[in-house]
């Protein structure tokens, strides 16, 4: 699975016997993974406008809220119907509903005290790439405009987002970052490299 890079915002709202946590992603923002070390290239990432429609409007697929990208703190659910989501042109943007029973886990309390401390970070989606047969161009790979720099720049079009995570730190780990396929090609990533379903960053 995929860690998404690009802080979001949070807003935390206390109404009645739950709490109300709403945030977002934003589409078109461009992340610097890698500056390159000494003599490599620098590698940004940004998600398209709509890359995660799919996954918001299909009623076959649960998203969760989680704690740090951990299946086993979840605070909200898609299926639950705790977790409300929307995809625009912007970003993806979501409103969560926690109840007292979540709050009074030791992760929902946890969870809790680093967002009133500061300590939360941004938002992180967990992804995956559908495969090539079924979305052709779910991600694109290309040279930076020279007169901005010299990086290479993915973009992710099409992704089937599974969770959505509070974290300190939004930010994908550098030894990861090798995992991906950073060949450009003009309309897609370049053929005969094989792509696994599921990678970590």
């Amino acid at each position: 699975m995929l860690f998404g890079a690009i802080a979001g915002d949070l807003e935390v709202r206390r109404k009645g016997g739950s709490t109300r946590l709403s945030g977002s992603f934003p589409y078109n923002s461009l992340a610097t993974l890698s500056d390159g070390g000494r003599r490599g290239r620098p590698r940004k990432e940004r998600f398209a406008p709509g890359a995660f429609q799919y996954s918001v409007e299909s009623g076959e697929l649960d998203i969760h809220l989680l704690v740090g990208h951990d299946f086993g703190k979840p605070l909200a659910s898609k299926d639950a119907g705790s977790l409300l989501l929307r995809s625009t042109d912007d970003g993806l943007f979501f409103k969560a509903t926690i109840s007292d029973e979540v709050l009074n886990t030791s992760h929902g309390k946890d969870a809790m005290s680093m967002l009133s401390a500061g300590l939360i970070g941004g938002i992180s989606p967990g992804f995956r790439i559908p495969p090539e047969r079924t979305v052709p161009n779910a991600e694109t790979v290309e040279d930076e405009d020279p007169s901005e720099g010299t990086a290479i720049i993915r973009t992710v079009n099409d992704a089937i987002l599974y969770e959505l995570s509070l974290v300190t730190r939004p930010a994908y780990p550098d030894t990861t970052v090798e995992e991906r396929n950073w060949q450009t090609s003009p309309d897609k990533l370049t053929p005969g490299i094989s792509i696994p379903a599921y990678r970590w960053r």
